[in-house]
């Protein structure tokens, strides 16, 4: 077998196939290695690959056409096959002289992590995982590639058989797909598995996608095997017709066949019986598709059964969704998730809403009632400005999910109301879902023309008037505070005019504004300028969900507070470092330096504050000077921890034991940054030296060759 590879070998790198596919995969690699790593900063070499698998589907015919036809073509296939080898041994030497070439572009793809990592965050499982699934979908490739060059001698006809059977199953998961969406009869059905068997890609898609899955690596390994030993049989069969016993063999060798069509599929199907604890990582650096430990922990003490309806033909269903669906599944015997087709079924939704569902949305039903969790909140797209086009940037599955689930359980909603009348600054829809997903309820108030305030409110929001609270807006307010209510307070900016009114709202909790708006004085502690704030996150349990990083507080302001108050407890939450001072008169000052009358800092410039009452109840109020804390904008900065912070006052405020919520995940964690000029050596060496240097050895090698 060693000198059937060694001679194998030798012919691709002694002729211009071996140098030419070697050039045709650098110069892909190189491109989009070249803009999804170092232009875009990709922490991950996954999208390269994904970009360049449609390479696989030409490049397989350049390798196989001629690994067995050509032999055949001129008989020296007999010398071949009448040495002391097996043929198995053989067609394995061939095949591993193919995966060996096929191989070399993947390796050096492989070393650019090492660099890569060097420059941030690195998704090494990911990246490796995604290799293995390229390399995997490539080896079956070849083994199919290797099969139709057994059956004919004509080089031709067996490129043209490996480029159709390749384009063929490049395309199978959306014939699949459009088969399955049109189709909902059994014969459908059946087709579709049978197709799905041929789809070699959506196996590759599962490994990219961040999740390494037995299953799709068994799906590789079985079939390469499988059409190996049919190669094996071909030859055998028309070895021993020309010995004129080819009826027997043919039946022998159909019978044969069979028995190892069978071993694969039993193999396959058997997977899909292993819990998927045991078949399936989770391989992200963020771990997108685990569930958290307080999810699992939350699940696992489930009491009350509950059903989560997917709405989506299962042959059609989301990968992604349907992993985490799995594990909240197989967490709890008490949650059981159901597939509904909506084109056998279109009126099932009308039982729990009616407002039509999108396709994949999820009802979750339990003993409280039931809650409808559309597709389109389970991901979240934000707008690219460079591009002007709405990206997915996060997954919000499994806290969408948890939620749905605690909502249809607990017995208590709480509600918050959101003041309104004073021009204050609307809630973002982010906060909103945020609030909706802490199991809370939300509605605007009118303060001015509400007789109080209602007294089933949870919590009310004060989220930064611009004009002032008249008296008896004040005494509703403060009314419902005395009485034990709790208050989410956002400070208007600075330069707005003062508010007194509003303001005497804070100093019953004995805390007063610091003049001025609040500059850092060191640099590992603001984003872009000095008064985009990275505060420091204190900790307790407002703000235990934002540990590991921290929030963009911008234009923030300093608060005071008397910690000699008998019936007030404080906890600050964020604070600037000893270097922050606040500047008295922004709008007129120098610079960003330090001038005569500014006032030194640190400041609180978030906090809690706890009122004790005098029929023993405690009033809850949480104050934060940042007006933009609370937005969209600053929380795209710090992808999802202003949110976090957000979620955390909110449970605390709802006086809940333990957090039910859980952030989206995002997907990327960091982009790489390198400076131009690295760029551009990377891309002059990756996009033409490299394939250039393999085009002028072949071509040299070839010109010799043809000299002797």
């Amino acid at each position: 077998m060693a000198a059937i590879y060694k001679r194998e070998l030798r012919y691709f790198f002694h002729t211009f196939v071996g140098w030419l596919y070697l050039a045709v995969m650098l110069f892909m690699t190189g491109i989009y290695f070249t803009v999804c790593n170092m232009l875009s900063g990709y922490p991950t070499i996954s999208y390269v690959l994904q970009s360049i698998v449609f390479v696989i589907v030409f490049a397989i015919p350049l390798l196989t056409m001629r690994s067995l036809s050509e032999e055949r073509k001129y008989k020296t296939d007999q010398l071949i096959l009448t040495a002391p080898v097996s043929v198995g041994k053989i067609v394995l030497g061939k095949y591993l002289a193919l995966v060996t070439v096929f191989a070399i572009p993947l390796i050096l793809l492989g070393l650019t992590p090492l660099a890569l990592m060097q420059a941030g965050t690195f998704q090494t499982g990911l990246s490796y995982t995604s290799l293995l699934g390229f390399f995997l979908y490539g080896c079956l490739g070849l083994a199919i590639g290797l099969f139709l060059s057994s059956l004919t001698e004509s080089v031709v006809i067996a490129a043209v058989l490996a480029l159709i059977a390749m384009f063929v199953c490049y395309i199978m998961g959306g014939l699949c797909n459009i088969l399955s969406s049109t189709g909902t009869t059994a014969v459908a059905e059946i087709a579709v598995k049978v197709l799905y068997c041929f789809d070699m890609v959506s196996r590759f898609d599962v490994l990219s996608s961040g999740y390494f899955e037995v299953e799709s690596v068994a799906y590789y390994i079985t079939f390469i095997a499988f059409v190996l030993f049919c190669t094996v049989q071909s030859i055998q069969k028309r070895r021993y017709a020309v010995a004129g016993k080819g009826i027997r063999l043919g039946a022998y060798s159909i019978f044969n066949i069979l028995i190892a069509a069978v071993a694969v599929i039993a193999i396959n199907l058997g997977l899909n019986y292993v819990p998927e604890r045991y078949t399936s990582y989770d391989v992200t650096a963020n771990d997108l598709f685990t569930l958290t430990e307080d999810t699992v922990q939350i699940v696992e003490g489930l009491t009350d059964d509950v059903t989560i309806y997917v709405l989506a033909d299962e042959t059609a269903k989301d990968s992604d969704l349907d992993r985490i669906l799995k594990q909240f599944e197989s967490r709890s015997g008490h949650i059981a998730v159901e597939y509904i087709d909506p084109v056998a079924n279109p009126m099932f939704y009308y039982k729990y809403t009616e407002t039509p569902p999108t396709s994949n949305s999820l009802i979750v039903s339990g003993k409280n009632g039931s809650v409808v969790v559309d597709y389109q909140d389970i991901y979240v797209y934000e707008m690219n400005y460079y591009t002007y086009q709405s990206e997915l940037v996060a997954n919000d599955a499994e806290g969408q999910i948890l939620s749905a689930v605690m909502r249809t359980s607990l017995d208590d909603i709480p509600k918050f109301y959101g003041i309104t009348g004073h021009n204050e600054l609307a809630l973002d829809e982010t906060f909103k879902n945020a609030l909706l997903k802490e199991n809370a309820e939300y509605e605007e108030l009118q303060l001015q023309t509400a007789d109080r305030i209602p007294a089933d409110a949870a919590g009310i929001l004060l989220n930064a008037p611009i004009s002032d609270y008249s008296a008896d807006d004040v005494k509703k307010v403060r009314d419902y505070l005395e009485g034990g209510g709790n208050a989410l307070i956002v400070m208007p900016q600075w330069s707005q005019a003062a508010l007194p009114n509003f303001e005497s709202l804070l100093a019953d909790y004995g805390v007063t504004p610091v003049e001025g708006v609040v500059v850092e004085g060191d640099r590992n502690s603001y984003y872009q300028t000095p008064y985009d704030l990275l505060p420091y996150v204190e900790r307790n349990e407002v703000t235990a969900r934002i540990y590991e990083g921290t929030v963009l507080a911008p234009l923030s302001r300093g608060l005071s507070y008397d910690t000699a108050a008998e019936n007030i407890s404080y906890t600050p939450l964020l604070s600037t470092s000893d270097d922050a001072f606040s500047k008295i008169d922004p709008m007129s000052a120098a610079g960003l330096e330090k001038e005569e009358g500014d006032i030194d800092g640190p400041f609180t410039i978030a906090l809690k504050a706890e009122k004790l009452l005098e029929d023993g109840s405690t009033s809850q109020v949480v104050i934060v000077t940042s007006e933009t804390l609370f937005t969209a904008e600053a929380d795209a900065v710090v992808p999802g921890y202003n949110v976090k912070l957000f979620g955390g006052v909110i449970s605390s405020l709802a006086d809940r034991e333990a957090s039910v919520s859980v952030p989206a995940k995002y997907y990327e964690i960091g982009n790489l940054a390198f400076s131009a000029g690295t760029v551009y050596i990377v891309a002059i060496v990756a996009i033409f030296v490299l394939p250039l240097g393999c085009l002028i050895a072949g071509l040299v090698i070839w010109l010799r060759r043809r000299k002797k």
